[in-house]
């Protein structure tokens, strides 16, 4: 079919898309995905603008790394073990402690490593440290981000309302929720389960999903003694943070890695194989 508007942009069309007056959210939202199945806004540009609207509303603790997931540094420990956990974590920015985690003293950048690294001085993590930022959990995530632009800053310390340290978040973090992908085919509603079976038989989890409930489900036998969670078993089974399609089988059971970011996984997929060895791929 011709296009209606062939000399005009799709924001253009957009705007002329939005002089029915929406009267609240959603609405609007109704209106942008009727421009986009009418090839009048292509994918990016849809996925940014909900963006840009979910960011609008969001808030710090909504996306933040949790405290217990957080990757630390204490300030009294030496470079012979910074260094390998710098290089594992494979982070760029470290918050790091004195005397408890609650205690942040500042940031320390991985590249502020190499100096002491090539010899070129000694080794004074104290003097290294950059100032940290502190948030609070109700910060919005638009706000933030304008704080991130105007001072430069990667990194915030989010606390509670206690003055404890709840987690953390990065610059990253927040554009992720702009430019990231809004829905996929391996996203969740928000009222689905954890685990949802699909029509070929295979399970889409979650990686938080409690390992009780995995095996109740699905029908494994998966022990809870050391880790509460699946993610907690597949990554303990990888021995690190693996890519998105990287598999591994344990019990003969397939966890495929759907969605996983730097720091860690997110959705996995579940077969049931016949009785074979474990293997990674």
């Amino acid at each position: 079919m011709d296009d209606p508007w062939p000399k005009t942009g799709w924001l253009e069309r957009v705007g002329a898309m939005l002089m029915r007056e929406p009267e609240d959210r959603k609405q609007l939202i109704a209106l942008l995905h009727s421009a986009f199945e009418r090839n009048l806004l292509d994918s990016d540009a849809l996925s940014m603008i909900e963006g840009v609207m979910q960011v609008s509303e969001m808030q710090a603790r909504d996306i933040m790394i949790p405290r217990s997931q957080m990757d630390v540094i204490d300030i009294g420990q030496t470079p012979e073990e910074i260094i390998p956990f710098v290089i594992e974590t494979a982070h760029s920015r470290f918050p790091v402690t004195e005397g408890s985690e609650d205690n942040v003293i500042g940031i320390m950048l991985a590249k502020d490593l190499l100096r002491y690294y090539a010899g070129e001085e000694a080794f004074n993590l104290r003097d290294m440290l950059r100032p940290a930022v502190f948030i609070p959990e109700s910060k919005r995530l638009n706000i933030l981000l304008k704080d991130f632009r105007k001072n430069r800053n990667h990194i915030a310390i989010v606390v509670n309302e206690y003055g404890g340290v709840a987690g953390l978040i990065t610059i990253e973090d927040v554009l992720e929720q702009i430019v990231g992908e809004i829905e996929d085919e391996y996203d969740f509603d928000e009222d689905e389960d954890n685990i949802v079976q699909e029509q070929t038989g295979s399970y889409r989890i979650k990686a938080i999903t409690e390992i009780d409930n995995f095996n109740e489900i699905v029908g494994a036998n998966f022990s809870d003694d050391d880790f509460d969670t699946v993610g907690g078993l597949v990554l303990s089974k990888f021995g690190r943070l693996p890519n998105r399609s990287e598999s591994v089988v344990i019990d003969n059971i397939k966890f495929t890695v759907l969605r996983a970011d730097s720091r860690r996984l997110h959705i996995l997929k579940v077969e049931k194989l016949p009785p074979e060895s474990e293997s990674v791929a």
